[in-house]
């Protein structure tokens, strides 16, 4: 076996998180590391995989790269990106797609809390925050789309499912949320924005944020969405 086919062979056998750290050293936007990426991204498609947020680190490498030729064929093939941005109001998620693809995690933070208050309705967007009570009119497709492309694009690390899931493995907790995924430390909240992380350093759970300063009822009522167990 070639240096070539054990690199594939060896990212097929490895764990999701073994897969994330093996395509990292491979250096994967030069010369030597991008065809083992472009290789590896058409053997799991060939086997059509389901697709998880080792296929989002996969694409942002190769979307992101200069060579027009990549990203001629990605386009062709996924020209909304992995993930399908379904709205039921008729939003446009592009532009939170493109900004996670490209890690812009603090900007894609801003247009999500502006999604949400487009999501809740005109009075929303006018006073720039959502209350508690809006969430339920949510639409379900609405919240796996932002969700779904959080996620895709964080290594698995961030959105609301991931979120929900750190509460309910607390017991619903909020006191020991908080700090598991860094929104209060020691005792005292994380100032926004220069407090919080925006990249994947973050802990679990980190992102998207909400203003935990007027209360847990808002995200409550998003982690108790019926989106997350339809």
């Amino acid at each position: 076996m070639d240096d070539f086919s054990a690199q594939l062979a060896t990212l097929a056998q490895a764990s999701d998180a073994r897969q994330l750290q093996l395509l990292a050293a491979l250096e994967p936007q030069t010369a030597a590391g991008r065809p083992v990426v472009w290789a590896y991204w058409q053997q799991r498609r060939a086997q059509d995989i389901p697709l998880s947020f080792v296929d989002g680190r996969l694409y942002e490498y190769l979307i992101t790269d200069d060579d027009p030729a990549l990203m001629a064929t990605l386009t062709k093939t996924y020209p909304q990106g992995l993930v399908p941005l379904v709205s039921a109001r008729g939003l446009d998620y592009s532009p939170l797609q493109h900004l996670l693809v490209r890690h812009q995690f603090e900007e894609a933070d801003r247009v999500t809390r502006k999604y949400l208050w487009e999501l809740a309705g005109p009075a929303a967007v006018q006073r720039q925050w959502v209350y508690f009570t809006e969430v339920q009119q949510f639409p379900a497709p609405d919240l796996h789309t932002m969700d779904r492309l959080w996620w895709m694009h964080s290594e698995g690390k961030f959105g609301f499912r991931v979120q929900r899931q750190l509460w309910l493995n607390l017991g619903r907790d909020w006191d020991k949320l908080w700090p598991r995924i860094g929104w209060r430390r020691e005792g005292t909240w994380t100032r926004y924005p220069k407090g919080f992380t925006w990249d994947l350093t973050a802990p679990a759970g980190h992102l998207p944020l909400t203003n935990q300063q007027r209360g847990v009822r808002l995200l409550e009522a998003l982690l108790n969405h019926p989106a997350w167990t339809d």
